[in-house]
């Protein structure tokens, strides 16, 4: 749990990004040179990935709650992928415990400017599944997503 907390804790702001040594002022210029260590150097990223997820409620196939999300999804798509020229937008349904992620993957030099604007357009996006009537548990998460 705390090994969790720690790893959480390191990767909510874009200083937890900057490679170590580096100082603030060249972190934004060097953070495509040199990956971020994890693990004692077992692991590494240079991806940064903002998750929005949410329950959505009925048949996987029948969902309206779900078919809501997607129009959502379809409209909020064309500004997602502005975010950065090596967006990657996945999309995860799961039909058994009605979960539905959007997970957009940038490179990390991109990510801090994305923080900077507040991950736009997810307070519009959030707000507007918050407003479909079956949707619950709205969260988001930043994680690192490195396809190894």
């Amino acid at each position: 749990m705390k090994t969790a907390a720690l790893f959480l804790a390191t990767i909510t702001g874009v200083a937890a990004f900057s490679t170590p040594g580096v100082s603030q002022s060249r972190a934004s210029t060097s953070l495509s040179a040199e990956p971020v260590l994890l693990a004692n150097g077992a692991m590494s990223f240079n991806r940064v990935c903002r998750e929005w997820r949410c329950k959505y409620d009925g048949d996987k196939v029948t969902s309206a709650s779900l078919e809501a999300i997607a129009k959502i999804v379809d409209e909020k798509l064309p500004e997602i992928k502005k975010v950065s020229s090596d967006i990657t937008v996945n999309r995860l349904v799961c039909g058994g415990c009605l979960d539905f992620k959007l997970m957009m993957t940038v490179p990390l030099e991109d990510f801090g400017p994305w923080e900077e604007a507040e991950f736009a357009p997810e307070k519009d996006f959030l707000e507007a599944i918050k407003a479909i009537e079956g949707v619950s548990l709205v969260e988001t998460q930043t994680i690192t997503n490195m396809e190894i």
